[in-house]
């Protein structure tokens, strides 16, 4: 049964995700609470209501949920005590299996195994003896990933010459899975949104490009030959039917130069490289996560017009002078997209720019040439 807009939606977590969704949620006219361990955080101002809790506060979790007719997430690191605290009071969407797959990357992969999906060569380890036997086994250029945690280039370490007590130790010793590295063409990613009815709509493949293991920018839809694209969102279809999503599945590529494709991870929310859906979509991702954890209709997602971001990170603000988005903005077709945070941090994501052309590579042009007119570069 859908629920309707003037209901109450709860988010566990309230980063930019969660501001962003609430946004799209207030647009449809729902109420919303969220969950985040931030007085501060980026959805505070946006939302009816923030209870300021751990995330592993499975009173505080439940006493959102009392209120709302629906529960989701922005972000995976939620305690699955917290998850089934909610879940006694309102339905939560995605629910505590999906969370259970997807928070352990040796966990992960061995589902996306299980169920006959592509993933490159990889081991578990948990220990440091375990750690240099799969090295050994696997060649001498490797990733090294915790299991739990890490986003946005932490909780990994680029392993070249065997040095595994080197890695364990960086990694807190704790278990980890061991990837070896692969000649990559290209990484993409595809969001699919599923209803709790099961109908699924499947956005259109997006092109990344990553520095220091961060995304710089990302352009939807990828500019990549059809085959690739086709074979690209057949796969997360399959992910995300075999896994039952109840919201959004961002599942995440490697292409590699014969054009096999592998599945990298898995994100259970909404993502950074579908943020250009607000202007390239008629349904941006958010306004989906929403009519999807609300069983509702779920909207169009072809793209109307190509589109690209750039992530602006705390860097921008910390050196001699401040960002001018004034010079940013009076390129045509170019939006800003700031998330509310107070402190900026080398490395942590503040915004981004978005800007829309006739073609993908336009697209990318315009908003890297936004990004440097902002530096004053």
């Amino acid at each position: 049964m859908s629920i309707q807009p003037g209901a109450t939606i709860g988010i566990l977590g309230g980063g930019q995700l969660g501001r962003m969704t609430a946004m799209a949620a207030r647009s449809l006219g729902y109420h919303v609470q969220v969950l985040d361990p931030d007085p501060s955080c980026a959805a505070r101002f946006v939302v009816d209501k923030l209870v300021t809790a751990p995330f592993d506060d499975d009173i505080a979790a439940a006493f959102l949920a009392r209120e709302c007719a629906v529960v989701t997430l922005e972000i995976e690191k939620i305690a699955a005590a917290s998850m089934e605290a909610a879940a006694k009071r309102a339905p939560v969407r995605p629910g505590v299996e999906v969370l259970h797959v997807i928070q352990d990357r040796a966990r992960q992969k061995r589902w996306l195994v299980e169920h006959g999906f592509p993933v490159g060569p990889w081991v578990s380890a948990e220990s440091e003896s375990e750690l240099l036997e799969g090295i050994a086994g696997l060649g001498p250029d490797c990733f090294v990933k915790s299991c739990s945690g890490g986003y946005d280039g932490r909780g990994q370490v680029h392993v070249q010459r065997g040095e595994a007590a080197e890695a364990w130790a960086e990694l807190g010793e704790e278990p980890v899975v061991v990837e070896k590295a692969l000649p990559l063409a290209a990484e993409l990613s595809v969001l699919v949104a599923r209803r709790p009815s099961g109908d699924i709509a499947v956005y259109p493949p997006a092109l990344n490009h990553h520095e220091h293991r961060i995304l710089a920018w990302s352009v939807i839809p990828a500019p990549l030959p059809r085959h690739v694209l086709d074979r690209a969102r057949e796969i997360a279809r399959g992910v995300a039917d075999a896994m039952k999503v109840e919201g959004l599945l961002v599942i995440e590529l490697f292409l590699l130069p014969d054009d096999t494709l592998l599945v990298n991870e898995l994100a259970p929310r909404p993502h950074n490289s579908f943020h250009s859906t607000e202007i390239a979509c008629s349904t941006s991702q958010f306004e989906q996560h929403v009519r999807a954890v609300c069983d509702l209709p779920l909207g169009v997602c072809e793209i109307v017009r190509p589109a690209a971001i750039v992530n602006l990170l705390g860097d921008l603000w910390l050196g001699a002078h401040p960002p001018d988005f004034a010079r940013a903005l009076a390129l045509p077709d170019v939006r800003l997209h700031l998330y509310g945070k107070r402190v900026p941090r080398a490395g942590r994501k503040m915004g981004h720019l978005s800007a829309a052309g006739a073609t993908p590579e336009e697209a990318v042009a315009r908003v890297q040439e936004a990004a440097r007119r902002m530096t004053g570069a």
